[in-house]
């Protein structure tokens, strides 16, 4: 069954089910705040017909505030799970990082360029370089204005001044004698200079003489003050200010006259009147408007700043909602390709047909898997099967008794069986494993024939070679069998067939048939040799005077010989027909106590050591031909001893050699030691039926030869001239009798030989060793 990757893999700390409301309800979220951004935009621009209030920006502020913290929490939130991913390692997150820091880049940086256009925007708007030459021009203008009110207070002071001095000149000659000429005089005087009222009045406001100017408006005359009077006497240039501004009265007093001042009033042009005072109220307006620009700017930059925050905060989350989108399909690639790649071939990724282009590479992601798990499902079988055979070959190999060695095109060893690491150089496999070894260091003898077969075009090269392992001589038929291929670098299958039993068996039945035959042949004239000699000596022996001593040692000599003779037949028939083994159950340590006493008694200038359990060895062997077997190595060790000890002596004999040194190395003396030891068959599977016996027959006399060793189990091998060359095979018909071997070794310390017999004892294995042998 196909895993299936969801698209809703959350970092660690978020569940499946909080990504499902977190980005729905975060959307809904981001597009509130935008619709409350645009609404605070459309009010303050005036495009709405809600009027701006303190109320209504305070709302909005609030709303806008709390906008930026709730799309804040949502950042952090989504930022909190990149970092999470990232910190757990989680598949794309570095790709994810990646995105989200570009996407916030590019959300960020027009917000921020737009907040600084924006910023200084509003402070060109708000305080241009050119309202404060705007505000000096006006405060010029009011300047101007002034001076031209003060020209006009200083004309019409003039001119009071010279209607008072023509008036005062017109005293004597007018005033008191033609009155109304005076009084026509003024009136035409203060038309003249444009005088809309005019007067002459004392210091208490009362008026002596008053002139119709015909003047529409400022005809009024208002008593001024005491102080007024005062400045004029001083001549103060100082006008009074009628109607609001529109209207200049002037007081002069007239010298000729007693305590008369002339009192004229002339209108102010209406735009020196009001053009001041508009410009006050413009300057006063400014500088309202300088006092609270700074709040102004803050207020629009605040509103501006929280807008561009809603903005910024709103595409940084749209901008990780859509990398998580863009994500999500890569991550489950990358989640799925690490599964492959930890060997789970059954991985689907989930397809979205929203995903547009991720989706269809999801899909071709799952054909392959398909595709590669098919072809492992294939692999596997082929696998599968060559498991087989390999376990079938390595069964059948292991089983059968032929060594097996596989050799690799550059004659490395790259396969051998259970048969094969019994020939391999003691030690090898604990130094190195001997697969991948040279075979040239490890099975020097195959060299030649192994070349041979590399050089020859035959497919199957065949020899006898002979191993020599752990002090043991064996013969091997060795076939080498190429590989079918016409390649130079092919290997080769090297097979070692161990002959030597089968050598030794037919080299044993065919002497036993020679010794059979021989012994009929010869045995038959022995005995009437035997007597004819015998009754020679009986009827002539008294007739014979002359030489009767050599006639005597004549015949003596035919009848030895004669019995050495039958002695020899004997053997050969002994060999020829040896008995069949009846097993029973013995002690096996006290037959071998007894010959061991036989031979102490035979041979008392020779040590015998035993070491055996004090324990009574029990077993299945026959005691007779067994004691006969050790008996024979036993003789076999005191010959040898003796061999040793007669070389020693014909060695220290030989000219130049002194008796000094002689005796600085003597010859120790014979020593003989038996062990017995008890061990179990590994390669039985029964306990009962692995128990066997070693027999280890050690001395130091002369020793086994290095070169064909083996060949003294042969019948009628041997290395001394007495030997009838026998004894050894006799010992190892024996034990093959008894399911055992015989193995000739040197001896462990020293000079000297070590025979080892091994002897199964278990029931089972015993009786049927016996059974094989009688019927063999």
């Amino acid at each position: 069954m196909s895993d299936i990757l969801s698209p809703h893999h959350a970092p660690p700390g978020f569940s499946k089910r909080e990504r499902r409301w977190t980005t729905p309800l975060g959307a809904v979220f981001v597009l509130l705040a935008l619709i409350i951004a645009l609404s605070s935009f459309l009010i303050f621009a005036g495009y709405t017909p809600v009027a701006v209030s303190d109320h209504i920006v305070l709302g909005l502020f609030i709303a806008n505030i709390a906008s930026i913290f709730l799309l804040f929490g949502l950042v952090l939130v989504e930022a909190y799970r990149l970092y999470a991913a990232w910190r757990s390692k989680v598949a794309g997150a570095g790709l994810h990082l990646r995105i989200v820091t570009l996407f916030s880049i590019v959300a960020a940086a027009p917000a921020l360029l737009m907040a600084w256009v924006g910023s200084v925007t509003l402070e060109r708007s708000l305080n241009p370089s050119f309202m404060q030459d705007v505000r000096g021009f006006v405060l010029n203008t009011i300047d101007a204005a002034r001076l031209f009110r003060e020209g006009q207070c200083k004309a019409l002071l003039q001119e009071a001044l010279l209607t008072a001095a023509d008036l005062d000149r017109a005293k004597t000659i007018l005033f008191e004698n033609h009155r109304e000429l005076f009084r026509d005089f003024f009136a035409s005087r203060a038309r003249f200079l444009g005088f809309t009222a005019a007067a002459l009045m004392n210091s208490k406001g009362e008026v002596i003489e008053r002139i119709d100017t015909h003047a529409k408006v400022g005809t009024a005359i208002v008593k001024p003050e005491p102080s007024d009077f005062a400045d004029a006497r001083k001549n103060e240039p100082l006008c009074l200010i009628l109607d609001e501004g529109a209207t200049f009265v002037a007081l002069r007093p007239v010298a000729s006259f007693t305590d008369t001042f002339l009192y004229v009033a002339r209108p102010v042009d209406p735009f020196s009147v009001a053009f001041p005072r508009e410009a006050s109220k413009l300057v006063a307006l400014y500088d309202a408007f300088d006092s609270h620009r700074r709040s102004i700017q803050l207020a629009f930059a605040a509103m501006f700043v929280s807008i561009a925050l809603i903005m910024l905060l709103a595409a940084t989350w749209l901008g990780l909602s859509f990398a998580n989108q863009l994500v999500a399909p890569i991550r489950r690639l990358i989640t799925a390709t690490d599964q492959v790649a930890s060997g789970n071939l059954s991985v689907q990724v989930a397809v979205y047909r929203d995903e547009g282009d991720l989706a269809r590479l999801g899909e071709t992601f799952n054909k392959m898997i398909a595709e590669l798990r098919l072809q492992q499902n294939r692999l596997i079988a082929a696998s599968n099967l060559i498991d087989e055979r390999r376990l079938f070959t390595e069964a059948v190999l292991s089983g059968v008794p032929v060594a097996v060695v596989g050799v690799g095109p550059k004659g490395q060893v790259t396969v051998l069986n259970a048969s094969a690491e019994k020939l391999m150089p003691a030690g090898a496999e604990e130094l190195a494993p001997v697969t991948g070894q040279p075979v040239e260091t490890v099975l020097p003898e195959i060299t030649s024939l192994l070349n041979e077969a590399r050089a020859s075009s035959l497919r199957l090269m065949q020899g006898q070679i002979s191993l020599d392992r752990g002090g043991r001589d064996r013969l091997f038929n060795i076939s080498i069998t190429s590989e079918p291929t016409a390649r130079s670098d092919k290997g080769y299958v090297v097979t070692l067939d161990d002959i030597t039993d089968l050598v030794t068996a037919q080299r044993t039945a065919a002497w036993a048939d020679v010794a059979r035959r021989i012994a009929h042949e010869i045995k038959n004239p022995l005995t009437p040799i035997q007597l004819s000699a015998e009754r020679l000596k009986r009827k002539y022996g008294r007739l014979i005077t002359q030489d009767r001593d050599i006639f005597d040692q004549c015949v003596d000599t035919i009848v030895r010989q004669v019995d050495d003779i039958k002695r020899m037949v004997d053997e050969f028939s002994s060999f020829a027909r040896m008995p069949k083994a009846k097993l029973e159950s013995d002690n096996l340590s006290d037959c071998l106590r007894r010959v061991l006493f036989l031979m102490r008694v035979a041979h008392p200038d020779i040590v015998f050591d035993e070491d055996m359990p004090e324990e009574p060895v029990m077993g299945y062997f026959d005691r007779r031909l067994l004691s006969q077997a050790v008996t024979n190595i036993l003789k076999n060790a005191t010959e040898g001893i003796a061999a040793a000890e007669a070389e020693a002596s014909i060695e220290n004999a030989e000219p130049g050699t002194s008796a000094e040194a002689s005796s600085v190395k003597p010859r120790p003396p014979g020593r003989i030691l038996i062990k017995l030891r008890v061990t179990r068959d590994e390669a039985l599977p029964d306990d009962a039926t692995r128990e066997r016996a070693e027999i280890e027959i050690i001395d130091n006399g002369k020793g086994f030869p290095r070169e064909n060793r083996n060949r003294l189990l042969e019948p009628y091998m041997t290395t001394r001239a007495e030997g009838t060359g026998l004894g050894l095979p006799i010992v190892a018909k024996i034990l093959e009798d008894h399911g055992g071997s015989l193995q000739l070794l040197d001896a462990p310390e020293g000079p000297g030989a070590c025979v080892r017999l091994i002897v199964p004892i278990g029931a089972e294995m015993a009786t049927r060793a016996a059974l094989v042998s009688s019927l063999g």
